[in-house]
């Protein structure tokens, strides 16, 4: 029989860049000296913070609107294996990370159920899907925004809605890493966490190593691993004699400090490089439909987080057709010519760091969230 003192908390994340910060504040939660417990669906991230991990974010591997359709039957599958344990666990709270395509049936689950839900990393209505706002004003509690210029936005629209911070700040901590120096001709690569993003990228990445050694023979690239993927999966997408070197993801944050310059999927982990200070070309790619889509309904001028929070453009952004071997190749060598370009969007980096704060929101939130629950 459960404790009467004790709060069970269900965490729910469905892809990495949620397992990585939901592990920062479940971290912070256990420091307050709660009696707290810490079950639902995440990854290794969250596994190692002692949460019981009864599903695992590998089970939602997708990306794009046509790739969720294709793994309908799947996604389908285990949210009803959720709904079960949510009313076998019979969590005192909810909290969902990211991923809203998924955690919107956890937050119906939820309500039904009668479990209150908080929302850590919303979803980004400001740029598309407006008409969500209902939903999260009648079934989420609160909401915890990491980003600076969503705040207003949500206030605006009567939304209950605190700025934390951004955990990634905490969680990359650049300044273990700035003596580390940085290797000429050293391109890190980071084709994404996503089974659909690396069949998309990975051979373009290949590619394009092909036509930078093919003029200069001093590059080297390293690819940032991924925990779910195995050295011979990725090699499968590597179409080129080119070597290519390989990181943990546990060692990430030391090797990406030691590159020239990253080539990287849209997502958490441009920001992660932006924190870095390192320059950073971002790439995205999916199915034709998903993107047509996109660009009918997304209302922003970027897709990636660093030009979001600059409010312009800091990193390139090569997107679907604009996406080529050729046109990476190209940025990249000029990059590598000229010292001067990659210093102008360090300092970039440098305002981001500046607007995402310190490195205290992970204990903002546990704080806060302390108060909701007791």
């Amino acid at each position: 029989m459960k404790n009467l003192g004790v709060k069970k908390i269900w965490i729910n994340c469905g892809e990495l860049s949620g397992d990585i910060q939901s592990a920062e504040i479940v971290k912070a939660l256990k420091e307050t000296g709660a009696d707290l417990e810490f079950v639902g669906m995440g990854g290794d991230n969250l596994k190692n913070q002692g949460v019981r991990t009864l599903f695992h974010i590998n089970e939602l591997s997708v990306m794009g609107i046509s790739e969720v359709l294709e793994a309908l039957p799947k996604i389908l599958g285990l949210l009803k294996r959720i709904r079960q344990a949510l009313i076998a666990e019979k969590p005192d709270a909810i909290i969902v990370t990211d991923a809203p395509d998924f955690n919107f049936r956890i937050i119906s689950m939820a309500k039904k159920i009668g479990i209150p839900v908080y929302y850590f990393i919303p979803p980004k209505v400001w740029a598309w899907r407006k008409y969500r706002l209902n939903f999260l004003k009648k079934n989420v509690k609160k909401i915890y925004s990491i980003l600076p210029f969503e705040v207003d936005f949500y206030q605006q629209n009567n939304v209950a809605i605190k700025y934390i911070g951004n955990p990634l700040v905490q969680v990359v901590d650049s300044k273990k890493y700035q003596n580390i120096e940085e290797v000429s001709a050293r391109i890190g690569l980071m084709p994404g966490s996503r089974k659909k993003e690396v069949s998309a990228l990975l051979p373009i990445f290949s590619e394009m190593a092909e036509k930078m050694v093919q003029s200069n023979p001093d590059f080297q690239f390293y690819l940032i691993k991924a925990p779910q993927f195995t050295e011979e999966y990725l090699r499968s997408f590597w179409k080129s004699s080119v070597p290519l070197n390989f990181v943990e993801a546990e060692n990430r944050y030391a090797a990406l400090a030691g590159c020239e310059l990253v080539v990287g999927a849209s997502g958490t982990a441009v920001l992660e490089t932006a924190l870095l200070g390192r320059p950073t070309i971002v790439t995205y790619k999916v199915k034709p439909f998903s993107f047509l889509l996109g660009k009918l309904f997304v209302h922003v001028p970027f897709v990636s987080l660093p030009n979001l929070i600059l409010g312009k453009e800091l990193f390139p952004e090569l997107l679907q057709r604009d996406l080529s071997a050729s046109r990476l190749a190209e940025i990249a060598g000029t990059w590598h010519q000229h010292p001067v370009m990659r210093e102008e969007i360090k300092k970039g980096c440098r305002i981001i760091q500046e607007k995402l704060g310190d490195e205290i929101s992970a204990k903002r939130f546990a704080e806060d969230f302390i108060q909701e629950i007791v």
